[in-house]
Formats: C-alpha cells, structure tokens, sequence
C-alpha cells in the first residue's frame, strides 16, 4: 500500500515540491522562472495563496504555503501548475530554445502517456505536501529550501539566488512578498 500525500487540513502550512517531467533543467533560462513568479503573484494576488518560502531550482521548485479565502490547496496547485505549463510551453515554442524541439519531445511523450493531458506534460502529477506542524519543521524545510541553490553550487550565499525568498529572510526585499513564518506561529 502506497503512502498518499494529501493537502488535509485547510489550515495548515506546508511544504510542497513542484517537479518537471523527466527533471528536465528548464528553469535555467529567467523566461521560464519568470513565468512561474507571476503565476505564483497571481495566485497570491487572486486565490488566496500565502507564501512563506520558495525557490525555484534547474528542475523543481519547492515552496512553504498556507491558504486564506475559499480555494483549497489542490485547487490553487492545480490551476497554478495547469497555467505555468501552457505558458512555459507556449514560451518554448516562440522563442530562440536550443533545447526546442527536444523538450517540446519529451513533453509531448509524457503527455501521451498520461489520460489527465491533451498534448502535453509538463509537471509531474504529485506535489507532495507534507504538513509542517511544528517550528523545528517549520525551520528545517525554509533552511532547506533557501540553501539548495547553495548546495546545486549556483550561489555561494543563499540571499545572492534571485529566484528563492532568501533575501526575504535576510531583511531585503525579494521578488514575491511573502509572510516569514516565525517562532510566534507555533507556540
């Protein structure tokens, strides 16, 4: 019996991981990372998405979020990464991608594979919320997230990576505003 990882309590915080099929690197190019930003912006702006931390790696992101209004968390991840993939997918095949036709390949075949898709596949079905209930967990999975730039050796400091709320953390602004969990979260 498989181990289910399930968004269950509306008020929680979690930490989910978004990953691209076959862990493709296309967050290496800021025109892919940038169309994930404003997708996060809009869901915070419009659906009630509350970030605490996130980053966005070659292959993945990984983000610590809460909820507030009436959508739920599968409803917010669903349309997020169902909007980021058309876009992404529409970038790749209008502008000058070296890795073009592959990747449009590889996603194309991941999308045949999967009944929920039409074309293409761009992000693995699981998010893999895990529920943070504490603050050590809290801490750990921000630490985590922040310094795995650091740990890929794409920074040398976690505050100079311009796609993760690092700088958040460090007292300058970054680019998604965010609400730094404290030690005040949990008593």
């Amino acid at each position: 019996m498989g181990f289910a990882y399930k968004f269950d309590d509306a008020d929680g915080v979690y930490f989910t991981t978004c990953a691209v099929v076959e862990w493709v690197d296309v967050f290496t190019r800021s025109i892919y990372s940038d169309i994930v930003v404003e997708s996060l912006q809009y869901c915070i702006d419009k659906k009630g998405l509350v970030l605490h931390a996130w980053v966005i790696m070659p292959n993945h992101i990984h983000l610590v979020i809460s909820r507030k209004g009436t959508d739920g968390f599968s409803d917010i991840m669903r349309d997020f990464k169902k909007f980021t993939s058309s876009k992404i997918i529409e970038a790749i095949k209008v502008n000058t991608e070296s890795r073009r036709n592959w990747m449009l390949w590889l996603f194309q075949s991941a999308g045949k594979k999967n009944g929920n898709n039409t074309n293409y596949q761009f992000w693995q079905q699981e998010n893999h919320p895990i529920a943070l209930e504490s603050n050590k967990f809290v801490k750990q999975k921000v630490e985590y997230i922040h310094e795995n730039p650091v740990t890929a050796k794409l920074v040398d400091t976690a505050q100079r990576y311009v796609y993760s709320s690092a700088k958040d953390y460090a007292g300058e602004k970054g680019l998604l505003p965010i609400i730094i969990l404290d030690e005040v979260y949990y008593p």
